[in-house]
């Protein structure tokens, strides 16, 4: 067997290939694209040649450990048959401490710890799952979706924030239709001022809400012209010009995350429903086209990568960890996890609740517990998970009756 080192930068890679006894072969900087990966193969190729003569190539395991899990880099040394082990940099730090006290650090010691480590301690490492292209693309656009609804997001309350400092009554006036609303945003366009907001016609604001569809738009029209109309506040010119271009300048960044968030919408949609494991996950309470998007990208499609419920439940963090020393025993949440996942997990969570009837009755009886709201989701997002590996590795739908079969016989 031949253990590679890989400790990888955006333009290069520091590799080193070690034999089974931990005997260096070789170290070399890579660059990336097809001339590095060619290049390993290539030092691959010559170290079988060179090491293991009496064997066929065949006979040779290539096992690669790398702090990353994902692009072209990845993919290709999976597709050339090596075995490679996506090492979270944590561990590989921790890792290191062996070596010595005193935290140097360089490209080719991390080389040197990564093919240690998957020489050393492969069994207790994490492979790169081989999930199909369909469930990578789901990936793409979900994460691509969530990220620019958090992006958007930070701009709200950037938005927020500046109206706060000079124009108050405008998060009066605007607070039922939401500042990312599109008819709140073509109105701070067109007014960010004071002086320009009290000078809107209200002809103007009705035909920005019927553009939304909104209801009782002449009621609400009147209200929003009182309150920019209202006293408030006030800054002086300069700083008041100042906060108008910024906050019509956010106007309109958020205008065009609202339009582009919709469009990856419909490409996360697109791609999730064509999936086979789609209608399983649709049949779980509280799981809608995005979430179950979120969730399986995140969760990944090879069914070879959780071993138990119990091994995606970690990985999910929705189950707990217990630190024990001597008398001490404490059980705590996993607050090292993939945050898109657990956000994903807590909104199917709180919907199930309303969904569902076994998922209300869990819920309920946690809290009758005095566990707090936090906590009870997070446990009933751990039943669920466990009731999601269950369908997927039998390959059925949700069931309310088998999934809750204790709840379901409680309120019968």
């Amino acid at each position: 067997m031949l253990f590679v080192g890989d400790d990888w930068a955006e333009d290069h890679h520091d590799v080193e290939l070690q034999d089974q006894t931990g005997r260096v072969l070789a170290r070399r900087r890579l660059p990336e694209g097809i001339t590095g990966i060619a290049a390993l193969h290539a030092l691959v190729a010559e170290r079988v040649a060179g090491e293991d003569a009496g064997d066929s190539r065949d006979d040779v395991s290539v096992v690669v450990g790398i702090e990353t899990d994902r692009g072209p880099w990845v993919e290709a040394l999976i597709a050339a048959g090596y075995q490679v082990f996506a090492i979270n940099p944590r561990q590989a730090s921790r890792f290191k401490e062996r070596y010595g006290a005193s935290g140097a650090k360089s490209d080719k010691g991390d080389a040197h710890a990564l093919a240690d480590m998957v020489r050393i301690d492969r069994a207790q490492l994490r492979p790169v799952a081989g999930d199909t292209s369909s469930a990578q693309a789901i990936k793409v656009v979900a994460r691509a979706h969530q990220t620019m609804v958090w992006e958007r997001t930070r701009a709200v309350l950037r938005l927020r924030s500046a109206l706060r400092e000079y124009f108050p009554a405008a998060l009066v006036a605007y607070e039922k239709l939401g500042l990312a609303g599109a008819d709140a945003l073509e109105l701070l366009q067109a007014a960010p001022s004071p002086a320009e907001a009290a000078a809107l016609d209200v002809e103007v604001i009705i035909a920005a809400l019927r553009r939304v569809h909104r209801h009782k738009v002449h009621a609400k029209a009147a209200d929003i012209s009182a309150a920019l109309r209202s006293e408030h506040l006030g800054r002086s010119a300069a700083v008041t010009e100042a906060y108008a271009a910024t906050v019509a300048a956010l106007s309109a960044v958020i205008a065009v995350f609202n339009i582009q968030i919709k469009q990856l919408e419909r490409q996360v949609e697109a791609h999730f429903i064509d999936h086979p494991q789609a209608a399983i996950y649709r049949s779980q309470p509280g799981i809608g086209v995005v979430t179950g998007a979120r969730l399986l990208a995140e969760f990944g499609d090879d069914p070879d990568r959780y071993n138990s419920a119990k091994a995606r439940k970690n990985y999910a963090a929705t189950s707990p960890v217990t630190r024990a020393s001597g008398r001490s025993k404490v059980v705590m949440a996993r607050y090292v996890h993939n945050d898109r996942l657990v956000d994903a997990l807590h909104a199917q969570a709180f919907s199930a609740v309303n969904g569902s009837p076994g998922a209300r009755a869990y819920y309920d009886k946690q809290r009758a517990r005095d566990v707090d709201h936090g906590r009870a989701l997070r446990q009933v997002a751990n039943r669920l998970v466990g009731i999601l590996h269950g369908c997927l590795k039998t390959g059925t739908a949700y069931d309310e009756n088998i999934a809750w079969p204790h709840q379901s016989a409680a309120t019968a």
